[in-house]
């Protein structure tokens, strides 16, 4: 069972955004359906791109919750790539994304955090960003990673297939870089495509 979201008259790919959120975040009401919501992630992006759209790092630093993924692998063309159809994140998976500032000199320059937690299972994977509000793309690479069980660390340790070291990350090209595009960005969620093509959308952890 899907929210009556079809009408194409009245189709606002904002208020499917905002719906989304709320029902995925307060566990109640009936989501849109994972077509209904990459049509609303597609019709944003275009916007964002017809407005040139731009968002300052700050508006996206804190801790967010990925709700809806697309992968990019799967026979749906959809804006010049194969986009997948896309699904909610089971609730016993929780994956966080933190996007923090190191220095307060170093504008558009910060630390990623990436939480996957399965039961008592916790990963961690953290490392550099750079950020360019002139295209709303945030650079990143993982250079770190902490594998928790019950609680306890049983893994802490540098990653060495990181793509640079961290003191060479900011001298990089971002398009050389893993990266998110980000062309919907609201004090409730965010919304992203990757460098793959996927897109991803999260809400703000309460």
């Amino acid at each position: 069972m899907t929210a009556d979201l079809t009408s194409r008259a009245t189709f606002n790919f904002l208020t499917v955004l905002s719906y989304a959120a709320a029902a995925y975040q307060r566990h109640r009401g009936t989501r849109p359906s994972a077509e209904i919501l990459v049509n609303a992630l597609l019709q944003a992006e275009k916007s964002a791109k017809q407005q040139r759209l731009t968002y300052p790092f700050e508006s996206i630093l804190g801790k967010w919750q990925l709700s809806f993924v697309t992968g990019t692998n799967k026979v749906k063309e959809r804006g010049g790539i194969l986009l997948g159809k896309g699904f909610y994140v089971p609730k016993f998976i929780t994956v966080h994304v933190s996007f923090n500032t190191i220095l307060e000199e170093n504008l558009g320059r910060g630390e990623i955090i990436n939480q996957v937690e399965f039961g008592p299972v916790l990963l961690k994977l953290t490392g550099p960003v750079q950020y360019s509000i002139q295209k709303n793309l945030l650079a990143f690479d993982f250079n770190h990673i902490v594998i928790s069980l019950f609680g306890g660390v049983v893994y802490n340790r540098p990653i060495r297939f990181g793509k640079v070291k961290t003191e060479d990350f900011y001298n990089q090209p971002i398009a050389k870089l893993p990266f998110f595009g980000f062309f919907s960005v609201t004090e409730d969620f965010i919304a992203a495509r990757g460098r793959g093509g996927g897109l991803a959308f999260w809400i703000r952890e309460t």
